[in-house]
């Protein structure tokens, strides 16, 4: 039987209203804008505009053009002022606007985000949450749809966070925004906003369907490095994160198999020990990652749950990921895990 984590006690009595993925996230900076006057949200597009994904649609209208303002088209320009403004006290929150843009940054985040505690000798921080829309789903091809999470993952002195659902993304929004160090904020477009519709007219696949969430008004957060257990189960453990949580948990209901879901929702901090818990219960563990199989995350969680749980396993441990390609544009479907090989993998390691 499936069971969701419900919101901490002290919110059940708060009022909520229904959100998709988007408007949580508008409603997490939103709450911070208001919340703190250090915080400053920017990039290409976010300020007038609202964001190509509209995430930031009338911020700026509400706090002004100077704590919501455009930036050119430099994504290097755009990480290295927000590491400047955290290191002299601003709590900025940099937009960029897909994932795949992000590489042009990568030498301000890891020579210099990443670093200026440790080499400040804690003097200067860098509390910067850089939010990123990543993966697949709207047909986008190789340079719209990438998931480059396990880069920043190698990166000590960067967290990296990804939520599932409307819930957790605003509360590990303001989370993020609160921290010291800096975020890296992964938002799964697929699951932007709501249910994906397939291909034009196309009825809404079962296993896609977006968990549109009830979403406490006002202030809440959730802490970073706190797995979610999505489903309790004894069969075996299934780890994901950000769109694959849907996947892997529609496609067990149609299989009825009896998994034990985590969502992950940080990737660092790990939540190991939930892990480790849940891997010595079941037996069995499977991954399920949308980002390439070579080097992905999947590996070090691989990796991890063979070091702590060895004595426990019951069968190899089983990865379904993306291929290592560059992302296809006519072949999205195929290239996602998706209900096929995730049945496919859940039948080998149930057999074993």
């Amino acid at each position: 039987m499936s069971t969701i984590e419900e919101a901490p006690v002290s919110l059940h009595d708060a009022p909520s209203k229904r959100m998709n993925m988007i408007e949580a996230i508008n409603d997490a900076l939103d709450v911070m804008l208001t919340r703190d006057a250090d915080v400053v949200v920017f990039g290409e597009d976010i300020g007038f505009f609202g964001g190509v994904f509209r995430a930031t649609a009338g911020l700026q209208k509400k706090h002004g053009s100077r704590r919501v303002f455009d930036t050119p088209i430099n994504e290097c320009g755009i990480i290295g002022v927000a590491v400047g403004m955290g290191a002299y006290g601003l709590r900025p929150v940099p937009e960029i606007q897909f994932a795949d843009y992000i590489y042009p940054g990568m030498d301000q985040l890891i020579s210099e985000a990443a670093r200026l505690r440790y080499r400040s000798a804690g003097e200067f921080i860098a509390p910067l949450t850089v939010r990123s829309p990543f993966g697949g789903g709207i047909f986008g091809g190789q340079t719209h749809s990438q998931s480059p999470e396990a880069l920043f993952t190698h990166v000590a002195g960067l967290k990296t966070v990804i939520p599932a659902t409307p819930y957790d993304a605003k509360g590990l929004l303001i989370s993020a925004i609160e921290d010291n160090d800096p975020v890296i904020f992964f938002e799964p477009k697929r699951i932007y906003n709501g249910p994906f519709t397939g291909y034009y007219d196309k009825p809404v696949e079962p296993w896609a369907r977006h968990d549109d969430s009830a979403v406490p008004e006002g202030y809440y957060n959730i802490p970073l490095g706190k797995a979610r257990t999505v489903r309790h189960g004894e069969a075996l453990t299934i780890l994901a994160y950000g769109t694959m949580v849907h996947v892997v948990s529609a496609v067990c209901a149609e299989k009825g198999v009896d998994a034990e879901i985590i969502d992950l929702r940080t990737l660092v901090p790990l939540d190991i020990e939930a892990v480790e818990k849940s891997v010595q219960k079941t037996g069995k563990c499977m991954i399920v990652h949308e980002a390439t199989r070579t080097s992905g995350f999947g590996a070090e969680l691989s990796a991890q749950v063979q070091e702590r749980c060895f004595y426990h396993l019951e069968a190899p441990i089983e990865r379904v990921t993306g291929f290592d390609t560059p992302y296809p544009h006519s072949l999205e479907w195929a290239y996602f895990p998706g209900p096929v090989r995730i049945g496919e993998a859940l039948d080998r390691i149930l057999k074993a």
